[in-house]
C-alpha cells in the first residue's frame, strides 16, 4: 500500500496527488486486510477518502477510523462519525475533488492538522492549529483568494461598542453587537470578546455565561477586509495563542451557552462550536469556506468542530465548504438543541432580556 502515503510534489511544491479515493469492497476484505489497509492510510500525507458501495460491516471500523472521511449513500447510525450519507457518492467524489484541486496545499494541511488537533489537549491543538493557519497566510493559494477579492474596504469606525456586556445576578449575557456587519470578526471585537471572558473567569460568583449576536446573524466569520494584512507572520501566530479567546471558551464551556441564528461562516461556527450548549435558532446554518481562501479554519474551528462531530465530519464540512443545516447539525452533535423562534436580535432586545447595568 506504499502508492498511497506519498504526495508526488512537483518542483514548485504543488501536490500532485493531494487526494486519493479508494474504493474497498468490505465483505471481500479480511478483518487483516482492513488492519493493513488502515496502517497504510494513517501514513499516507494525501487526504484518503473511501467510498462504500454497500453497508459498512464491524471488521472495517480501522479502514474508517484512519480514511479522512468515508461516503456513502446508506442509511447509517448518526453516531457513526467516520461517514457522511450523501444522495449520489459519485457527485460527491466530483464536488471534493474539485474543492481540493482548488487548493492542494491547504486541504493537505487541513486534513493533517485534524488528525493532530483531534488528539491533542487544547493547548497544544489550538497551538497547531495557529502555526499551520499563519503558514497559510504566506502562501501563493491565499495570494491568488487576495488578488481575486482586490483591495480591501476601508473598515468604518463601529458606531458602537462592538461587544455588549450585561449583568444580572450571576448571569452575564455577552451579545457580538455589530450588526451593519453581521457581527464579522476583527482585532477589535475579538480583543473585547476576551476581556468580557476574562471577566467571566475571573468573577466566581457568574454562574452562568450567554453569548448572542446582535442582527441578522451571529457571526458571519472574520472580517475579510482585515485579511491580508499581517506582515509578520510570526507575530500573527503568537497573536492567534496569547489575543484569541478560544482557549479561554474551552475552559469556561461548562458555564457557557452560545444561542446562534442566521449563516454562522467561519468564526462563527468555530467560536459556537467552544461551547458547553449550543441553542440554534430556525434557519440556521453552518459553513466553514476558508479552504476556498486558501486557507484553514482559524478560529480554533480545527479543535472545537471535531470534538463535536468527528475528524471526519469535520475535515467533508472544511474541505468541501458545504453548508450545514440546524436539523443536521442537531443529529451530528454541533448544536445541542433547537430553539422554537428565530433569532434576529437587536441589542436592545438583549438588554431588555438581561436587567442590570452595563459592564463593557
Amino acid at each position: 500500500m506504499s502508492d498511497i502515503t506519498g504526495l508526488d510534489l512537483g518542483s514548485d511544491g504543488r501536490p500532485g496527488t493531494p487526494l486519493i479515493v479508494l474504493e474497498p469492497r468490505p465483505h471481500e476484505l479480511s478483518t487483516t486486510d482492513a488492519v493493513r489497509l488502515a496502517g497504510a492510510m494513517d501514513r499516507a500525507v494525501p487526504l484518503v477518502v473511501t467510498v462504500l458501495r454497500e453497508p459498512p460491516p464491524p471488521h472495517v471500523r480501522p479502514v474508517l477510523s484512519a480514511a479522512t472521511v468515508t461516503l456513502t449513500e446508506h442509511a447509517v447510525p448518526d453516531r457513526w462519525q467516520q461517514i457522511v450519507r450523501v444522495p449520489d457518492v459519485d457527485a460527491a467524489v466530483d464536488a471534493l475533488r474539485r474543492a481540493v484541486a482548488h487548493a492542494p496545499r491547504a486541504a493537505v494541511a487541513c486534513g493533517q492538522l485534524l488528525r493532530e488537533t483531534s488528539r491533542l489537549p487544547t493547548t497544544p491543538a489550538l497551538a497547531a492549529e495557529a502555526a499551520v493557519y499563519s503558514m497559510l497566510l504566506g502562501g501563493n493559494e491565499f495570494a491568488a483568494w487576495l488578488a481575486e477579492r482586490g483591495p480591501a474596504r476601508a473598515i468604518p469606525e463601529p458606531d458602537r461598542d462592538p461587544v455588549l456586556l450585561r449583568r444580572s445576578g450571576n448571569r452575564l449575557s455577552i451579545t457580538l453587537d455589530q450588526p451593519g456587519r453581521r457581527n464579522a470578526l476583527g482585532a477589535r471585537m475579538r480583543e473585547e470578546l476576551l476581556a468580557a471572558l476574562r471577566l467571566a473567569e475571573a468573577d466566581p460568583d457568574i454562574e452562568s455565561i450567554e453569548l448572542t449576536g446582535s442582527g441578522p446573524a451571529f457571526c458571519s466569520g472574520g472580517d475579510l477586509d482585515e485579511f491580508g494584512t499581517a506582515t509578520d507572520l510570526v507575530a500573527a501566530y503568537l497573536v492567534r495563542l496569547d489575543r484569541a479567546p478560544w482557549a479561554l471558551m474551552d475552559r469556561l464551556a461548562g458555564r457557557l451557552t452560545t444561542r446562534v441564528h442566521g449563516p454562522c461562516i467561519g468564526a462563527g461556527a468555530e467560536i459556537a462550536a467552544f461551547a458547553g450548549t449550543v441553542v440554534a435558532a430556525p434557519g440556521t446554518s453552518f459553513r466553514f469556506p476558508e479552504l476556498r481562501m486558501g486557507l484553514v479554519p482559524g478560529a480554533g474551528g480545527t479543535v472545537a468542530v471535531p470534538r463535536r462531530i468527528g475528524r471526519w465530519r469535520a475535515a467533508w464540512l472544511m474541505l468541501t465548504g458545504d453548508p450545514l443545516d440546524a436539523h443536521q447539525a442537531l443529529k451530528w452533535g454541533l448544536v445541542d438543541r433547537l430553539s422554537r423562534t428565530p433569532g434576529s436580535y437587536s441589542a436592545a432586545e438583549v438588554a431588555a432580556s438581561s436587567a442590570g447595568s452595563p459592564r463593557g
